[in-house]
């Protein structure tokens, strides 16, 4: 047996009596909870000595860079502009001293104007990474296969006009690493 549909003014009351649960929201995401937070503590403690050890080289150049580290950066009292401590190799500390302006100027424009206002340099031992043009020119050196005898007996078939020796020499090793890298 068919029950009757309640009228809308029944459905109604039914409704009205009835406890629904509210709707489950999705919970917000941990990088949105804490972006304002990070946005505060960003102003107020700045990005700190590891934004600026991850791109030394790029603020200060390869020569500067070989010689210095950034070790910390203190913020001055009342808000003014801070202290960036330089860990300099012990030689190098009187020439980092008359270049001082110069980086002060080059690691404001990565960290935002009035930033750092002086240097503190302390001599040290200085990290020094390996270069990385370096490793990649040995690893590829390491790697290259031989040609093989019909790609060798072109290239000193194409040589053999040539009169000057060394001329002919440099020539043979561009058109091996030529062959090399397009095989």
């Amino acid at each position: 047996m068919q029950r009757p549909l309640p009228s809308p003014e029944e459905a109604s009351r039914i409704l009205a009596e009835k406890r629904t649960r509210p709707v489950r929201r999705v919970a917000p995401s941990a990088g949105k909870a804490l972006n304002g937070l990070i946005k505060q503590l960003d102003e107020r403690f700045g990005q700190g000595p590891e934004g600026l050890q991850a791109r030394w080289r790029e603020i200060v150049g390869e020569a500067i860079a070989a010689r210095t580290e950034p070790v910390k950066l203190s913020k001055g009292r009342g808000g003014a502009g801070a202290a960036l401590e330089l860990k300099v190799d012990g030689p190098a500390a009187t020439l980092i001293q008359h270049q001082a302006a110069d980086i002060i100027s080059r690691v404001n424009l990565f960290l935002g104007a009035g930033a750092v206002e002086r240097l503190r340099i302390v001599q040290g031992v200085v990290r020094r990474p390996p270069p990385a043009a370096t490793k990649a020119a040995e690893t590829r050196r390491r790697k290259a296969k031989p040609l093989d005898a019909a790609a060798e007996a072109e290239l000193e078939a194409s040589l053999a006009r040539g009169t000057d020796l060394g001329l002919t020499a440099a020539l043979r090793t561009l058109g091996r690493e030529v062959l090399r890298r397009g095989s």
